[in-house]
């Protein structure tokens, strides 16, 4: 039943995702322009080291659009030209970083060229979501809830980093954390 859902739900998650790195992307013409030179190339991103509980979200295969943007791919290609592994380890904690705006730890393997020019990509693309916030509701309102947001995101972190340094068993085995 949850695979069903799974591959219900998959394909429309990835398309919203798509458009949102293609917004992220259309914002910084230097992006596009560096993707450019690479239309055509396929980039498959898949999440490694999931947790077994948790049923495994497909691989999200894009194209690199002659625009320098993306494209999802309803098929996974047999050998795209770069394949991105993020560490899915802790999806919480991977979440949590997304929103705070920090890295995941990734793996690329692929074309030499194009990886540079994804890990730049990753390095010095950002979501301005206060500005896109700002055209809906105004700068002061969309600067305030952006401030709430990233009070709350750096919340989230540091007590996901709180949990995660916590031994559930402790050195003892009562169940309680040692210090």
């Amino acid at each position: 039943m949850t695979s069903q859902w799974i591959s219900l739900l998959a394909p429309a998650a990835q398309d919203r995702l798509t458009l949102l790195l293609n917004h992220v992307l259309s914002r910084e013409s230097v992006a596009m322009e560096r993707l450019r030179p690479h239309q055509g190339a396929t980039v498959l991103v898949e999440l490694k080291g999931w947790p077994a509980l948790l049923p495994v979200p497909p691989a999200l295969a894009l194209q690199i659009t002659p625009a320098g943007l993306l494209e999802r791919l309803e098929a996974v290609p047999e050998q795209p030209s770069l394949r991105v592994q993020l560490d899915a380890s802790n999806p919480a904690a991977m979440a949590l970083g997304a929103l705070t705006g920090e890295r995941p730890k990734v793996e690329i393997q692929g074309d030499a060229g194009l990886a540079t020019d994804m890990n730049w990509l990753m390095q010095n693309l950002r979501w301005d979501i206060e500005d896109d916030l700002a055209k809906l509701m105004g700068p002061a309102p969309a600067h305030e809830l952006a401030r709430w947001g990233r009070a709350i995101a750096a919340a989230g972190a540091k007590l996901a980093q709180s949990v995660a340094a916590i031994n559930p068993m402790g050195s003892n085995g009562s169940g309680r954390a040692s210090r």
